[in-house]
């Protein structure tokens, strides 16, 4: 392990030969939390087959009555496929590629180490979080981890190498590799591949991963006073189920041992310059609204708020585009409108938006809320009875980690690398109790 920079090469588990990948690759657990239409066909399409949708629990069910009896199969069943041998070891860091949507995002499966984490506002840790982390939805999470045997990731760590020097040397060599998966992903997934990562070139990876993290380097590459503490493994995706991990992590720590396979956690590293990568926003759908949702903005605003209906949901998509300053409104039925906040913070009106939405929770003027990906599902659920949507603006990717080095983490739930089927599909899977 590289104790100093937090990562080592991963000790994987991998669907045995002879699974069907195709069914035994799902979505991650915490997309499609609005549309169990979703879920109910990929337990269709799964049947009886071995699948990681029996070592995950899909959030459209966080809600279920029978949570307790769902963990509690999810656990026996990690158990039976490792007595049943259905996931083969693997030693070794792996190189993915997932093509979806007509790109091919490359990453890097390694372990990053929890000691080096801190999911608080105020992290200056090696590893951080991008965005603010909801502490409440770490408990349920915590209740699936605890007892089992294996972690399925579907983390997703970003690093700033605008010279390629980590990942993409792999993808250049990725025919000297050997493969290890190759699956035509369920419902519009893409495609993914991995290849084991030899020893020569994980020495090589990892000496590129030392190189970014030197603290000069880092000081000058983000215009910050030397000895500022080094980001080197921003978190972009997944950051509840790596602060699950954490949170599970602390509660064993006083009786494991340093090398306790808890103290790690799998995920896979995507260079942020990679072209592929897309950043979009993640919107915010209400459920039960019982206030005048635009005349409570105004109230809450003033003349700060500017606010103006459009006819349709394109021209509100249109308008608000990439401007932080905007937001759109959808709900209720068909109503559409731009929002922009004069004076908002710099970066994002959602630093003065989600103390409101969160105000208008705590006051029943709204029963609910989810985190939405994908304008068409926010416009679609936006438009039932009791819903408002709110539309937010792409981030520009290019902003992200110099906003968190010199001001903190983004407001929870601002941004997503890519829409729901773009997300990772859980494939690997990792030991976290000692064989």
């Amino acid at each position: 392990m590289n104790a100093k920079n937090g990562f080592r090469s991963p000790q994987l588990c991998l669907p045995a030969a002879g699974i069907d990948l195709r069914k035994w690759a799902v979505v991650a657990c915490d997309q499609y939390t609005s549309e169990p239409e979703y879920w109910e066909a990929v337990e269709r399409e799964v049947g009886d087959a071995p699948s990681t949708l029996r070592l995950i629990y899909p959030e459209v069910h966080l809600a279920a009555a029978d949570k307790a009896a769902r963990i509690e199969a999810i656990q026996a069943t990690m158990r039976d496929y490792l007595a049943r041998g259905l996931l083969a070891d693997h030693k070794g860091a792996v190189y993915v590629e997932r093509q979806v949507g007509g790109r091919t995002r490359r990453g890097l499966m390694l372990e990053l180490d929890l000691e080096h984490y801190d999911f608080d506002a105020r992290s200056a840790s090696l590893i951080r979080p991008t965005e603010g982390t909801i502490v409440e939805r770490i408990a349920p999470r915590v209740a699936v981890r605890r007892g089992a045997a294996l972690e399925l990731p579907h983390v997703m760590v970003l690093i700033d190498d605008p010279q390629g020097t980590v990942i993409e040397p792999l993808a250049q060599e990725r025919d000297a590799l050997a493969p290890l998966y190759d699956i035509e992903l369920m419902a519009g997934g893409g495609h993914l591949r991995g290849m084991a990562v030899d020893a020569a070139r994980w020495a090589r990876v990892a000496a590129a991963l030392d190189a970014l993290a030197e603290p000069a380097a880092f000081a000058r590459h983000y215009g910050v006073p030397e000895g500022t503490p080094v980001m080197l493994f921003p978190v972009g995706d997944g950051n509840h189920s790596l602060a699950t991990a954490k949170a599970t992590w602390n509660e064993i720590k006083p009786g494991a041992g340093a090398d306790h396979p808890a103290r790690f956690a799998l995920v896979e590293v995507v260079n942020i310059h990679d072209p592929a990568l897309q950043f979009e926003p993640i919107h915010r759908l209400l459920f039960g609204v019982t206030a005048d949702l635009r005349q409570a903005m105004q109230q809450t605003f003033g003349a700060a708020l500017r606010c103006a209906d459009v006819p349709t949901a394109a021209a509100m998509r249109e308008q608000v585009g990439t401007d932080p300053r905007r937001f759109g409104v959808i709900g209720p039925g068909a109503r559409c409108s731009v929002a922009e906040l004069e004076g908002a913070p710099a970066s994002l009106a959602l630093d003065a938006l989600q103390p409101f939405v969160d105000g208008l929770l705590a006051d029943k003027a709204a029963a609910d809320i989810d985190y939405v990906h994908g304008d068409d599902v926010l416009e679609r659920l936006a438009q039932q009875p009791g819903n408002v949507g709110l539309h937010l603006p792409t981030i520009a990717k290019g902003e992200l980690l110099r906003r968190v080095v010199h001001k903190g983490p983004l407001p929870r739930k601002t941004f997503s690398l890519g829409e729901a089927h773009e997300k990772r599909y859980y494939v690997e899977a990792r030991r976290i109790v000692p064989a």
